[in-house]
């Protein structure tokens, strides 16, 4: 038997949404993939407690429990493959996959049964449904009533959003059946109820998405944002990823925090949640637990008093309480010597992250795309100017993302990381040994080192030896500082001379127009006139005899009918590379024994030949004649026109000299007052 059994399609129940993936059981447990999320849920074989088969709307499903009370199911199971799965789960697991069919009368009234996170109504011995404990939102009571809400379910187009149960009232004194029926329900339900003090309380943070302060108040099992319009409420279980990732202006660090399901307010979805914090900004915490509780429920992770750069405490609480990695961006280096790439995303300009597992893009919207999810990645030339690119990225699931207006010196070190993690290019193909190398089923968070810890022992030892030096001198080989002077270069390049002389001071105004380069006047080629083609193409005659049809065109033009008749609707085109095929396909047998054809366009030949002697010995002399006429009447026609305008020049030269005295009193007035010949000799005679 096989050691391992793997499963395409399978669609995973959560939340009420039907997740699809990849299953994989083996010895040690039982591994299913998110596709869409790339979250890994691993059950180890030591876990299991009982399978159960079962038809289900997606074909046949597969129920698991464990024995810390977990429920999971996965659908789209074929019916022969029942058998292998149940030998495979004797053989490594020693459970029975147990067949159970649901019940299908239709009967409203049975049996409720809390049997750990999962509520089953039942008709005898068969279930009729089943709701997971995790969805239910809130639940509350009436008369012999109870009421539960549920988590609305993005991806699906229509939700259940509410079920009532009636609970009939019991003889048994001292209990109320309704009041245990709601708090079996609460004890596993995914209700967030703000009982109790703060672990510790972040005000006035500076949050990008959602927008605005917020004062972040940090609870043993969930967030809660505090801002002065809105709340929210963000359970650890629906935390995905944590990234740390530093401004590009080495000023400010990025905190972004991924949600599934997102957090919602009316119809926006923010899928992120991302705070911006200043480095220099420093605070003291103190947790509000003794040190024993700190040590038993992080184990060293934490500690009650601390104090460091504010990025670097919300961080490591967000860490210790997510027990989630922090991801960081990796060796990716560029033009500038920043960690990112500015560009632009849709209408908004942001920077770009190459990470070790994938890309995130913030801010506006956020987007992180895991490596094992692109299909390929291609380098475009700007829309608008040579002295950018575009990076666009197709993922598997056919979206596609395309951030523009990068500066064309980062592409080659773009380039060589796109290579490095053997992405594959467009138009270059999937080259050998460029196959990525990724574990399907490995999380895409998980990494052989942590590389948050590595950087902030970096900084800390940075931070001890700043302290041992003067206070003076402190930060001042670490930060750096913006130099105006250092950009003149950068001006000198743009005139090909030496502007720094420009800049001098001291100087009076006549010493810098002596320095300033002289600008070279543009030297415009006058373009020479085209000579007129028209003399030199010979005109066609319209008396002159047509060219014969080819042997095809005859078969065309008397077939044209049938082939639109036989294909209606067809356009000019298609029905002429149609009529090509036709002809191809006939033999050359078949255009022999006809011969139609050939003997038409032959005659038809014969005919112009003719045609053309006849029209050489008359016709064309004709016409010839004609033409001739026509070029002499033109030409006398442009030398008399030519005559004249030489003695209309004349006459004018005369009558400005007949008055040089009107012209001289004249001469002063401006173009706006004469504005022509004829006005100024107007003027004259009325004088």
């Amino acid at each position: 038997m096989a050691d391992t059994l793997e499963f395409n399609e399978i669609y995973q129940e959560v939340k009420g949404s039907m997740n699809d993936g990849r299953l994989r059981l083996s010895r040690q447990g039982v591994i299913f993939k998110n596709s869409k999320t790339g979250k890994v849920d691993n059950i180890q074989a030591s876990e299991l407690a009982e399978g159960v088969w079962r038809r289900v709307a997606l074909g046949h499903g597969l129920k698991l429990l464990t024995k810390n009370g977990h429920i999971y199911k996965y659908d789209g199971f074929r019916e022969s493959e029942f058998d292998k799965l149940s030998d495979f789960f004797k053989a490594h697991y020693r459970l029975e996959l147990a067949e159970k069919d649901l019940c299908v009368k239709g009967w409203n009234w049975g049996t409720v049964r809390f049997g750990g996170q999962l509520l089953s109504f039942d008709i005898g011995e068969q279930p009729v449904f089943e709701i997971p404990l995790s969805n239910v939102s809130q639940c509350t009571t009436g008369k012999n009533e109870v009421t539960l809400e549920f988590h609305q379910n993005d991806d699906a187009e229509v939700s259940l959003m509410e079920v009532r149960f009636y609970v009939p009232p019991t003889q048994e004194d001292g209990v109320d059946p309704v009041e245990a029926f709601a708090q079996n329900v609460l004890s596993k339900a995914d209700v967030i109820q703000a009982t109790g003090d703060a672990i510790c309380i972040f005000r006035e943070l500076q949050c990008l998405t959602p927008r605005g302060r917020y004062d972040i108040r940090i609870y043993p099992t969930f967030l809660h944002l505090h801002g002065k319009t809105f709340d929210y409420k963000i359970p650890y279980t629906t935390v995905l990823r944590l990234f740390l990732l530093p401004h590009k202006d080495q000023r400010q660090m990025f905190f972004v925090i991924s949600l599934d399901p997102p957090i919602k307010q009316g119809q926006t979805r923010y899928h992120f949640l991302i705070l911006l914090f200043s480095k220099d900004e420093d605070i003291s915490l103190t947790l509000n637990m003794n040190e024993e509780e700190v040590e038993k429920r992080f184990e060293g992770r934490l500690t009650k008093n601390m104090s460091g750069s504010l990025y670097e405490m919300v961080s490591r609480v967000m860490k210790a309480l997510v027990n989630r990695k922090i991801t960081v961006p990796g060796n990716f280096q560029g033009h500038s010597g920043a960690q990112c790439i500015t560009c632009s995303y849709k209408a908004s300009s942001g920077l770009l992250y190459p990470l070790e597992r994938g890309f995130i893009y913030v801010h506006k919207p956020p987007v992180h795309i895991r490596f094992d999810e692109i299909s390929f990645v291609n380098f475009a030339r700007g829309t608008t100017t040579t002295r950018s690119f575009d990076f666009e990225i197709e993922t598997k699931q056919g979206t596609q993302y395309t951030f523009s207006s990068i500066e064309r010196e980062e592409y080659g070190k773009l380039f060589d990381f796109v290579n490095a993690k053997k992405l594959n290019i467009k138009n270059r193909g999937l080259k050998e040994g460029m196959k990525q190398s990724y574990d399907e089923y490995a999380d895409s968070d998980e990494d052989q080192h942590d590389a948050y810890l590595e950087r902030m022992k970096e900084e800390g030892k940075i931070r001890e030896e700043n302290a041992n030096d003067s206070s003076d001198g402190s930060g001042e080989e670490t930060d750096e500082s913006f130099n105006p002077g250092e950009e003149d270069d950068d001006v000198a390049e743009e005139f090909d001379s030496n502007a720094s002389a420009s800049s001098s001071s001291g100087d009076g105004d006549s010493d810098r127009d002596e320095k300033k380069p002289a600008k070279k006047a543009k030297i415009v080629k006058e373009r020479k006139p085209r000579k007129k083609q028209v003399e030199s193409k010979k005109g066609k005659d319209p008396n002159a005899p047509k060219r014969p049809m080819s042997a095809y065109m005859l078969w065309l033009n008397a077939n044209r009918e049938k082939i639109k008749s036989d294909h209606p609707g067809i356009s000019i085109t298609d029905l002429s590379k149609k009529a090509g095929e036709l002809w191809k396909a006939m033999s050359k047998e078949k255009k022999e024994a006809s011969g139609e054809w050939d003997r038409k366009a032959e005659d038809a030949r014969r005919d112009y030949e003719k045609a053309m002697k006849e029209y050489s010995v008359g016709g064309k002399s004709e016409s010839s004649k004609a033409e001739r006429s026509k070029k002499k009447k033109k030409k006398q026609e442009k030398q008399t026109k030519g005559k004249a305008e030489k003695k209309g020049a004349a006459s004018k030269s005369l009558s400005s000299t007949k008055s040089p005295a009107k012209s001289m009193s004249e001469s002063f007035k401006s173009k706006e007052f004469v504005s022509s010949d004829e006005s100024s000799s107007g003027e004259s005679k009325k004088e």
